[in-house]
């Protein structure tokens, strides 16, 4: 059996939380496919993250959904940029999903 098809045995036997994090160790370790976001376990439970800071994406996108403007939000974290908004929503765009579900796991908490 070949590594794919060993790897695609894997992937149908796990849930969709593992196939998620599966997928952020591949985006990794391809390089800067979302450049400006970082996951790195330990840090903010191993969310994705703004570069540079332990904001992590989902917190944004929930405060874009609640109404937040792009000028509120860098007024609100000042250490970040219009860039690294960008790359959030592009992040979101890739992985909405797993996105969703960190917004819903932490407005449980």
């Amino acid at each position: 059996m070949s590594r794919l098809e060993e790897t695609e045995n894997l992937l149908s036997q796990m849930n969709r939380a593992e196939k998620a994090q599966v997928l952020q160790w591949v985006v990794r370790d391809l390089g800067d496919a979302f450049p400006g976001i970082e996951a790195i376990p330990g840090v903010s439970g191993g969310e994705p993250c703004i570069v540079r800071s332990r904001t992590p994406v989902w917190l944004l996108v929930q405060a874009r959904k609640l109404g937040s403007s792009e000028a509120d939000l860098l007024q609100a974290y000042p250490t970040l940029r219009a860039e690294d908004l960008a790359n959030a929503w592009a992040y979101y765009r890739a992985f909405k999903d797993e996105t969703d579900h960190q917004i819903q796991e932490n407005e449980e908490a």
